[in-house]
């Protein structure tokens, strides 16, 4: 989600905080192993509830042609295109290549994000054929909950039933994603967005991975109740192939 170097300026660096909300696609598919309860959402937040609905729609083919800038057109040219609609996503285009590429929104962050409800974010995500098995299942269902108006606290504790009843499947291996788009929206911190690549496990080690430690281009994510462990790299380009910032 190679590395090229980029000099970025101060207000561009995107902070370890800021890219919650890629994660679990997300991130949200980056997923916990603790068993800590979700904060209720509170006053603090910008985005206490979530928004009118058709403020987190995009017209049809504007929609289609933004997920594919997720990844290289090598890869989202031949690749299935959903589009989201009232009632959840629905498959736009049929690719050939096993590849799925969608624009997530920000209820696929944590569930303690602030921007949970935020209706501006736009995430261009492009799943490889295990993480389209694998991964894609978790969107599909929080996007469901989430245009029924339910609460973050409810979708969590959907999602904890859906995994106690082994409704929803593990991470296959070498289940990743594209997330490359030079105009996603991810949030409204300054240096709002990240050309990047995102891989899942059944669990995952900080350390077996170098995450998290300085300089380190890897960030390991995770958020109870889905025992996954999600981490991203920086790839330093965008799916167009011009320079991106690093982190």
């Amino acid at each position: 989600m190679l590395h090229r170097p980029v000099q970025l300026k101060r207000r561009q660096a995107v902070s370890r905080r800021e890219l919650r909300i890629v994660v679990l696609a997300s991130f949200v598919l980056a997923v916990g192993l603790s068993a800590r309860p979700a904060p209720a959402q509170s006053g603090k937040s910008p985005y206490p509830n979530m928004a009118p609905v058709e403020q987190y729609l995009m017209d049809h083919d504007a929609e289609i042609a933004f997920a594919r800038t997720a990844a290289p057109a090598s890869i989202s040219g031949a690749a299935d295109v959903l589009v989201m609609t009232r009632k959840g996503y629905e498959t736009a285009v049929k690719g050939k290549n096993g590849f799925v590429c969608l624009v997530e929104r920000a209820w696929m962050a944590s569930f303690d994000n602030a921007e949970y409800w935020n209706p501006k974010n736009r995430s261009p995500i492009c799943f490889n054929p295990p993480g389209a098995r694998t991964i894609l299942p978790f969107v599909y269902m929080k996007t469901e909950l989430a245009l029924t108006a339910k609460s973050n606290v409810e979708i969590r504790d959907r999602l904890k039933d859906a995994l106690a009843k082994k409704e929803l499947p593990t991470p296959e291996l070498g289940a990743m994603c594209y997330m490359m788009s030079k105009n996603a929206y991810l949030t409204d911190g300054d240096g709002h967005n990240l050309a990047h690549l995102m891989f899942w496990v059944p669990a995952a080690d900080r350390a077996a991975l170098g995450a998290d430690l300085p300089g380190s281009p890897i960030m390991l994510f995770n958020d109870d109740p889905e025992p996954i462990g999600g981490f991203i790299v920086a790839t330093g380009m965008w799916s167009d192939g011009t320079p991106a910032p690093l982190m």
